[in-house]
């Protein structure tokens, strides 16, 4: 039996003598004092012992234990400050090389846009609130005065889900659910995304953003409405804009009128981003429709307000010069690192 002993011992002692790294080490470990090694299976060899021999043998075992791992212990040290030094030695930097340049992320035009927006409207005490992409014909288009047959509600023109369930096609989805939900006086602006059925060109496409403001009290005219615009342009801009106001249909607001702007590039002189005409039409207004009121349970006998809308992708154009809508979502970052 001790013959067996220190030959496992000097097979030990030969296979250490190979071993480079702290992975071959721990193998070795394993292969003589895992539960399946040899030292282990020693002391299979008890039983066949007499009673005064097994005391004597278990020791040599033991002792032998001791002995493989004693010497594991010591070499895994060196092992270990020699892996570290090798990776200390090939992570180096070499400080006198010049650095990298780290370039900075920033927001995306149109969200920048979008966020100067809103701060705006709040500065003028709208509260923001958003809505659903997905809705359903009725705050679509039913609430809204929408007659049955208007194209609008046409399948070449909206993307259908379902029967009843649709991509919005505006943020006046919201002007009804508002009304549900808000205590009045109401004053709310809903940002967010649109979808069309459209082709997609220089000047349009399948989705945008818009942002929209509702205002309704007792009292509400005409001259709030449009004193209200005059005040966002200014801030918006950052100076005095001329303004005109044409008449214009809309099914939720009665009377309605697209705005217009002076062209803020060429002052009204006539360029190219107002086709020589010196104006800009920017967005859409009116005085909200009795029926709307009426669906989103409001009385218009006592109660008016008015609601204007406008294409943010529009407005980014004009104000930088873009001639194609595409380019905001091409992720063109030479065209992005501009803003």
């Amino acid at each position: 039996m001790n013959d067996s002993i220190q030959t496992l011992l000097t097979s030990f002692q030969e296979e250490l003598k190979a071993i480079q790294s702290t992975k071959e080490l721990e193998d070795l470990k394993v292969k003589y004092l895992g539960k399946k090694g040899p030292v282990q299976g020693l002391m299979k060899h008890l039983k066949d012992l007499s009673p005064e021999e097994r005391p004597v043998f278990g020791q040599a075992v033991n002792d032998l234990k001791v002995e493989i791992s004693n010497t594991l212990e010591d070499l895994a040290g060196k092992l270990v400050a020699q892996e570290e030094f090798k990776a200390i030695q090939s992570e180096k930097v070499d400080i006198t090389e010049p650095g990298r340049r780290r370039f900075l992320g920033s927001k995306h035009i149109l969200t920048a846009s979008m966020d100067e927006i809103l701060d705006v409207l709040v500065s003028m005490g709208f509260s923001v609130q958003y809505g659903p992409d997905v809705d359903n014909d009725w705050y679509n288009f039913e609430s809204l005065n929408f007659p049955p047959d208007h194209p609008a509600r046409d399948m070449q023109d909206t993307f259908y889900l379902k029967k009843d369930r649709l991509l919005r096609t505006h943020t006046s989805n919201m002007q009804v659910r508002i009304m549900e939900s808000e205590k009045l006086p109401i004053r709310v602006a809903f940002p967010g995304r649109a979808f069309r059925n459209e082709t997609i060109t220089a000047r349009s496409h399948v989705f945008f953003q818009q942002v929209e403001g509702l205002y309704i009290d007792k009292g509400v005219t005409f001259k709030d409405l449009m004193s209200t615009l005059d005040e966002f342009f200014l801030k918006l801009f950052h100076k005095k804009v001329e303004t005109r106001f044409r008449p214009s249909y809309f099914p939720f607001v009665e009377p309605g009128l697209e705005v217009d702007i002076r062209c803020i590039i060429c002052n009204g002189s006539g360029c190219g981003v107002c086709k020589n005409t010196g104006w800009l039409e920017v967005l859409g207004a009116g005085m909200v429709h009795p029926n709307v009121l009426l669906a989103g349970g409001i009385d218009p006998e006592v109660y008016s307000g008015y609601a204007w809308g406008m294409g943010l992708e529009r407005l980014v154009m004009i104000k930088h010069g873009i001639k194609d809508i595409r380019l905001f979502t091409e992720n063109n970052l030479k065209f992005l690192a501009q803003f």
